[in-house]
């Protein structure tokens, strides 16, 4: 484990600022203040975008849906400046901007082996689930010539079984991520096709 990203807490935000959400533009002009790497802020996007598509399939209400989306827009918002303080400095900008509670823990467990905080809400488990999974399914869309056209399951798996191919994945997440969620690799591989956001 990398000690030094460990969040050595388990409290996040404050409950008297349930409901409080920023604007997605708000998001966006933080992230393009503190992202200077493109590839960075499309893994957020898409990752954003998977999110709230995903609560928008279950039928969630429009806070709900926007609730997913800032979750995942914003999970690594921090890395490209401040590596080495992955999540710290995410989660302290948020609790200072007294956002909900609820999306600052989903950003705190969205790494459980790397920020020592375990995934326990539906919210904060697919975002674990979606995270390297979707960089995995665009790593691979970007190697075929018809991009995510025709792309499927087994092909997915089949790079995956490559441990050279996207080597800085994590295929242990997402086995983890998977079985937290309790929804099958090729169902969340199916999703990841059916809703990226595409480049």
């Amino acid at each position: 484990m990398e000690d030094s990203l460990l969040l050595n807490r388990d409290t996040f935000g404050n409950q008297a600022n349930l409901g409080q959400l920023m604007d997605v533009e708000e998001a966006r002009q933080l992230l393009n203040s503190w992202v200077t790497n493109e590839k960075l802020v499309f893994h957020m996007l898409q990752v954003g975008h998977l999110m709230k598509a995903y609560a928008a399939s279950k039928g969630y209400d429009e806070f709900t849906q926007k609730l997913w989306h800032l979750s995942g827009l914003l999970h690594d918002a921090d890395w490209d400046q401040w590596p080495e303080q992955h999540c710290r400095k995410i989660i302290e900008e948020l609790e200072e901007r007294n956002q909900d509670p609820r999306m600052i823990k989903a950003i705190a467990s969205h790494g459980p082996k790397y920020f020592g905080v375990d995934p326990d809400s539906e919210l904060d488990k697919m975002l674990y689930a979606f995270d390297e999974l979707s960089g995995f399914v665009h790593a691979y869309s970007l190697m075929r010539p018809q991009g995510y056209d025709g792309m499927e399951i087994k092909g997915v798996k089949k790079r995956l079984k490559d441990k050279s191919f996207a080597a800085q994945v994590s295929r242990d997440d997402i086995a983890d991520a998977s079985q937290r969620a309790g929804i099958s690799v090729d169902e969340l591989i199916q999703f990841v096709i059916d809703h990226q956001l595409r480049g």
